[in-house]
């Protein structure tokens, strides 16, 4: 193995520590947050907006983060300032009105358009040394160790007191931690540009395609299927489907399958390009009938599932976009995807919620439509454009 891979397996764990500790708030937050809202007095079309609108900003602002950060090359500060508004989650514990919780929720999804666009664009020039679909699937592994932490640490205290001002009040110390580690990675490698410039020089076309355009219809209309967790948590407390202690615990399950197959699936993503993402289609019109159930056993098999497909979303959907975008568009192309993702993924929560207080089997119908719509892209895509990242 070359220094320079070895380099860039070293920063990829290293940026892999980043992401775990930022999990461990943010996706710890979000296996409380819809119960959380309830508990102060939201009702389930509020929770579906919230989420939805949180989403969507978190999303949409990328298209300005990512375009803002090619243009000025500010890849490190605009990580940075995502990453401290994660400040917001440890601070819900101060307050007691669900509007004032809502904002919090929203402003850390604020942080993560911040930053994503930023942070993926240089992870994706890093990868270039050991494959992308490799690179972000162990990314994503690293990452999900906080995503299971995150909500056990929930579970853990619901175990003794349903408190989630204790919770909340806990991420002060893996916020301390996360900008600590940042600050070392951006010491120790703040040119992560060569990493990609000595591997190939230039990857990708110059300009936008129109798979590019193709590949973010697809995944909108495959996002708008997909039942978001705050609406799924709803349901499992409003008909006391489980306790509490266990709606977390679920959650870190989904996160736990998701970074068991991340990898396995960078790497099929690496030998056999987008074919895979068949898959995302035909679970995601499953997982709404089995997460929408009434008992624990079908529940749990959908949130299993659930978790298998955000283990594709968060490799191959981004480890694509670097292989169809140059370097001078890659920030410019995670924007515009990710504002088409988040657009779908606000209406797709809220029209869930709304849809959830008239019948749930509407949810199911309205996911299975969604997903055809996104199958025939996907078959108009590997028919008409075939194309194989590398």
């Amino acid at each position: 193995m070359t220094d320079i891979k070895k380099r860039a397996y070293q920063f990829i764990i290293l940026f892999g520590i980043i992401s775990l500790l930022g999990d461990i708030i943010y996706e710890g937050a979000r296996s409380v947050n819809a119960q959380y809202l309830k508990e102060l007095g939201a009702n389930a079309l509020w929770v579906g907006v919230v989420a939805g609108l949180g989403e969507f900003i978190g999303y949409a602002i990328r298209l300005v983060s990512g375009y803002v950060s090619d243009r000025t090359k500010a890849y490190w500060l605009f990580t940075f300032i995502g990453y401290g508004l994660l400040i917001s989650v440890p601070l819900l514990a101060l307050t007691g009105l669900w509007q004032v919780a809502a904002l919090l929720m929203v402003a850390e999804r604020l942080g993560k358009a911040l930053r994503s666009p930023a942070k993926d664009t240089i992870l994706s020039q890093v990868t270039t040394q050991v494959g992308r679909g490799l690179g972000f699937g162990l990314h994503e592994a690293m990452d999900q160790i906080g995503a299971i932490a995150g909500p056990l640490i929930f579970t853990a205290i619901f175990a003794y007191i349903v408190d989630y001002n204790l919770g909340y009040t806990i991420m002060w110390i893996p916020f301390v931690l996360l900008i600590a580690v940042l600050t070392l990675a951006r010491v120790l490698v703040p040119h992560p540009e060569i990493f990609e410039t000595k591997a190939t020089g230039q990857s990708g076309p110059e300009k936008l395609t129109s798979t590019f355009w193709l590949y973010t219809a697809f995944s909108a209309f495959a996002i708008i299927g997909f039942a978001s967790f705050p609406i799924i948590a709803y349901h499992l407390k409003s008909h006391t489907i489980v306790s509490d202690m266990s709606i977390p615990l679920l959650y870190a399950i989904a996160m736990g399958v998701d970074a068991v197959f991340a990898i396995v699936i960078g790497k099929l993503y690496d030998t056999k390009g987008m074919k895979v993402l068949l898959i995302i289609p035909v679970a995601s019109a499953i997982v709404p009938v089995l997460s929408f159930a009434f008992n624990w056993i079908a529940v749990t098999m959908g949130i299993i599932l659930w978790g298998l497909v955000m283990a594709i979303h968060e490799t191959i959907m981004r480890a694509a976009i670097a292989d169809l975008t140059s370097l001078k568009k890659r920030g410019t192309g995670y924007g515009i995807f990710n504002t088409a993702y988040g657009v779908c993924m606000f209406f797709g929560a809220s029209i869930m919620g709304w849809l959830y207080e008239i019948d749930v089997q509407y949810i199911m119908i309205f996911a299975f439509i969604s997903e055809l719509i996104a199958l025939v892209l996907f078959m108009y895509i590997m028919r008409s454009i075939p194309v194989k990242s590398e």
